[in-house]
């Protein structure tokens, strides 16, 4: 999602009386919710226990159940609503806080956080770790040897007697408890899978989190889910084996346990997790991406296997998750303007998207690009290297020729007759909620190749607010590192392809560039920098938000009244179809078909309530915009004969302003000493931002996380896609 107040109107709202009754009720919010949050977790502590499951649980089942919601009303209430309360209630605190912003409150949490957010762990299987994560990490694992051993020790207490009324072996009675507590102990990590890939998602803005930043918690619970799963399975094909009960593999029992979707559901995630070993995801990462779409496959299977009922502890995230990819899946329909591109010579190019004025985003954000003409697959995450202050009706990537979808789309604009249309969609974009750099009176900002998109976007960021804030602008320093004299063109890319009227003077900005593979500048001449203008398609939209100015608010109702309808369209089926046949007993009707009614009608409340916003929007921003007006092709001052090209030798030196150029020094054959450039550093605040290969995080990580100075501040902009 995206903000959509400007800095003037947040100093304006800081200062009025309504600013203060604003905040008290936003610190009421946030008790509530911490209240909400830390019971949902003791249900988690709580569960493995016999006090829960022998007094408490049937206690509430027993005042839950009903004629409308069966069963699973108790479920619903204990595992689903809390989240999606929680989830409700932070749209409506984001929607209010984009409405008033407590800029001051906000340096002293970034600087509290700033001590958690150092890095930890630097080396190893897990990569980068904070402090904050390492501490949240230890407690999710103490939960998963807590549950595992409090299930067994219940389990174990009573084995003996259980193996003789089976007429099996102690260790075999053993062994069919390990496995049914490993399959419970894996839907811990199931409820939690989702939240981290929903792109959306309120929960994660409201403790700081980003989607792309969280991608490392999914591919970690991914890992544990499948670990404890295929166990799970395993050691129950060897308990059947040794019990002369083999043939339980091949049952679909109308009511409980049904043994074959579980194997459905196993296999399918097994195929997820092949194809999720990173040696293998570097190199098919289409063979991945396509693969991972059968996590429907999973999911339904998973469903049929332990019914609807259970199904409710890992249903919150995938609700949520599903809103999120539903919406995004609208958003992806639309035809985006692209109104220019700029190839460079170091084989990459920039593409820049008309945007609606008021869709502002923060710096580090990213979007999702498709090219019909390439592929109507494949969806690709760049880093959004424009700032929404900065470029008011633009929205720009750069995109690397490294991959084939990415070397084709740079062929393409690099021939000598390229398209004067191209279709493109364009979903996003995400970032973070807020990027206050001006905390810092330093910046140090470290990028290796491509890595240096995002942090374009920053520099931009900073330059606006260097000229329009009447703030300090903080020193800079960009240490870029290339592996040839061409890829010094990025560097071009820090100003749009309009330029600029802000002053660029008023932007400390030291620029460190480092050639690693070459001795000396290259002499032979290449192809320079090339403008490409596309011709408008009245039919092609601006870049806007997918639901409009107050996203935040439309997504909170879209999670509640889709999950009212839900509730209504599952209670009219229970009262007036199953409880008739079942009378409750859970004894009668099929679990199956129970199940498969209920997803469908929660696939149609969420697809009919998704729909019904994103219309409503659609047409409200239309009648707010008029109709869109087609914007004329800039007239390049060097054209080619068809009138569509400019070309500029050096971009940067025919600005009103040469101060970039100027202050670049080029090093070659030879890497930064990240170390002495550092501990060289000046200030009482130095953020250090890098992006770039996970060599070069780790090594900037081990700096920052080594005590070698306190003021640092380590940001890492890399992605993990």
């Amino acid at each position: 999602m995206v903000s959509t107040s400007s800095p003037a109107e947040v100093k304006e709202q800081e200062t009025s009386p309504s600013g203060e009754g604003m905040r008290t009720v936003r610190s009421i919010m946030r008790l509530l919710l911490m209240v909400v949050f830390v019971g949902y977790m003791m249900i988690w502590i709580i569960m493995p226990t016999n006090t829960y499951y022998l007094k408490w649980f049937p206690h509430i089942h027993k005042k839950a159940d009903s004629t409308y919601f069966g069963q699973e009303g108790a479920d619903i209430l204990i595992y689903t609503f809390p989240i999606l309360f929680t989830a409700t209630m932070g749209c409506l605190l984001l929607h209010m806080g984009n409405k008033n912003v407590d800029l001051n409150n906000q340096r002293a949490k970034k600087s509290y956080r700033a001590s958690w957010n150092r890095p930890a762990l630097v080396k190893g299987p897990l990569g980068i770790v904070s402090c904050i994560e390492l501490s949240f990490l230890v407690m999710f694992i103490a939960l998963f040897v807590w549950s595992i051993s409090s299930y067994l020790h219940d389990m174990f207490a009573y084995a003996t007697l259980e193996a003789a009324a089976k007429k099996e072996h102690v260790w075999e009675n053993k062994l069919g408890s390990v496995a049914l507590t490993l399959g419970i102990v894996g839907n811990i990590g199931l409820a939690f899978l989702f939240f981290p890939v929903s792109r959306c998602s309120s929960i994660l803005q409201i403790i700081g989190l980003t989607s792309e930043a969280s991608i490392k918690y999914h591919i970690w619970l991914g890992h544990l889910v499948m670990t404890l799963f295929t166990a799970h399975g395993l050691c129950y094909v060897v308990y059947w084996g040794s019990t002369n009960q083999i043939s339980e593999m091949l049952k679909w029992n109308k009511v409980g346990v049904s043994n074959v979707a579980g194997e459905v559901a196993l296999l399918a995630g097994l195929a997820m997790w092949a194809m999720s070993i990173p040696r293998i995801r570097r190199k098919t990462f289409e063979l991945f991406l396509y693969t991972h779409h059968v996590y429907i496959v999973f999911l339904v299977f998973f469903v049929f296997h332990v019914g609807f009922s259970y199904a409710c502890i890992m249903l919150p995230g995938f609700y949520l998750f599903l809103i999120d990819r539903f919406l995004r899946f609208l958003q992806s329909q639309r035809r985006i303007r692209l109104v220019s591109a700029r190839v460079l010579p170091c084989e990459a190019v920039e593409l820049n998207f008309s945007k609606s004025p008021g869709l502002n985003y923060s710096p580090t954000s990213m979007v999702f690009v498709n090219v019909p003409g390439i592929s109507k697959l494949q969806w690709h995450p760049f880093s959004v290297t424009s700032s929404s202050k900065f470029d008011l009706d633009k929205l720009s990537v750069v995109i690397k020729s490294e991959g084939n979808w990415s070397q084709k789309l740079y062929q393409e604009l690099s021939s000598s007759q390229p398209a004067d249309r191209r279709q493109v969609s364009v979903e996003g974009p995400y970032g973070p909620a807020s990027s206050n750099m001006l905390r810092h009176d330093t910046i140090v900002m470290v990028s290796g190749g491509s890595g240096i998109t995002p942090l374009i976007s920053v520099i931009r960021e900073l330059l606006f607010e260097a000229n329009n804030l009447g703030g300090k602008a903080p020193k800079i320093l960009l240490i870029s590192v290339f592996r040839k004299t061409l890829d010094l063109t990025m560097l071009d890319l820090i100003l749009p392809v309009s330029g600029t009227n802000l002053d660029i003077s008023r932007l400390q900005l030291q620029i460190e560039a480092y050639v690693t593979r070459e001795k000396e500048p290259m002499s032979e001449s290449y192809k320079p920098l090339q403008t490409i203008w596309f011709k408008p398609n009245p039919s092609d939209a601006p870049v806007s938000a997918i639901l409009g100015q107050n996203s935040w608010l439309w997504l909170g109702m879209i999670i509640s009244s889709s999950f009212v309808i839900f509730l209504v369209l599952m209670g009219i089926l229970t009262r007036y179809y199953i409880y008739p046949i079942d009378h409750n007993s859970s004894m009668i009707y099929s679990d199956s078909a129970r199940s498969a009614l209920n997803m469908l009608f929660l696939c149609v409340s969420i697809a009919t309530t998704a729909t019904a916003v994103f219309l409503w929007n659609k047409k409200q921003t239309l009648k707010e915009m008029g109709q869109i007006q087609v914007l004329d092709t800039p007239t390049p001052t060097t054209a080619s004969p068809n009138g569509r090209f400019a070309v500029a030798e050096q971009e940067l030196e025919s600005l009103p302003h040469r101060s970039f150029v100027e202050s670049t020094t080029v090093h070659y054959d030879r890497r930064p000493d990240l170390k002495r450039i550092l501990s060289e550093r000046e200030g009482s605040s130095i953020g250090v931002l890098v992006s770039g290969p996970r060599k070069m995080r780790q090594e900037v990580a081990a700096i920052c996380s080594s005590g070698l100075a306190n003021n640092l501040h380590y940001h890492s902009l890399s992605f993990s896609w």
